[in-house]
């Protein structure tokens, strides 16, 4: 078993999400006592938000490269960014580390794509709905993305930052944001990408008017895939 190194805290709700998957999905496909090979740094997130709002990408590309760089020297064989909006710098995590960076991009459009789904909703911070990085990944894998107007986008951000990262699941505002999923619906959206870690604390990805692909899952399942090898987890899958 390779050991899956994560980059977590980003926020730690969503960091705890990731550990239990990985190590259930581990526990599923080997059975009996089995658990995965886990590092996990999890740090200071409000120092990145910090960096966020003064635009210091290239200070927080260097600070999480530098973490991806220890996780390496403590023995991760594959590195996970546990954030959708912190892969803005993904590049530049990957370049300070040997080991293989899993980009929940790219992970997310292969199975859109594979459930034959190209305009999806994209329901995200709004560094990564406005940004481009995120859309432009996905378009040149063939996916046209969609957000949220304005004030759905000032409403996610809100609901992802003030609310899920802090701990706090709303009814209230899983009913604006699903009626966010309705009116993209009526505007041709074929599916949602819960595009933030923390967005399926709020909604189920199965229980929408579109089918939903919960990035944090899909990341997980990337890691144990990596991490067990595909003919292993083929064999006991």
């Amino acid at each position: 078993m390779k050991t899956i190194g994560l980059i977590g805290g980003m926020s730690f709700e969503s960091t705890a999400v990731y550990y239990r998957m990985i190590n259930e999905a581990v526990r599923g496909r080997l059975g009996g006592l089995h658990s995965a090979e886990v590092l996990v740094h999890s740090v200071d997130f409000q120092s990145i938000v910090e960096l966020q709002k003064a635009g210091r990408w290239d200070a927080a590309g260097a600070r999480l490269g530098a973490v991806a760089a220890g996780l390496e020297k403590a023995g991760a064989d594959c590195v996970l960014i546990c954030t959708n909006t912190m892969h803005l710098v993904a590049d530049a995590v990957q370049a300070a580390t040997k080991a293989t960076l899993l980009n929940i991009i790219d992970e997310t459009a292969g199975e859109i794509r594979a459930a034959g789904k190209r305009r999806p909703l994209l329901l995200a911070t709004r560094y990564t709905m406005e940004h481009g990085f995120y859309a432009e990944r996905m378009k040149a894998a063939g996916l046209d993305v969609m957000v949220p107007d304005e004030a759905g986008r000032i409403l996610m951000h809100d609901v992802i930052f003030n609310e899920l990262c802090q701990g706090k699941v709303l009814d209230t505002s899983r009913d604006r944001v699903l009626a966010l999923i309705d009116a993209a619906h009526t505007e041709g959206a074929d599916s949602v990408i819960l595009g933030c870690t923390e967005i399926c604390l709020l909604l189920d990805p199965d229980a929408l008017a579109l089918p939903g692909f919960d990035s944090t899952a899909i990341h997980a399942r990337a890691a144990v895939d990596f991490a067990l090898g595909t003919d292993v987890a083929s064999k006991v899958a």
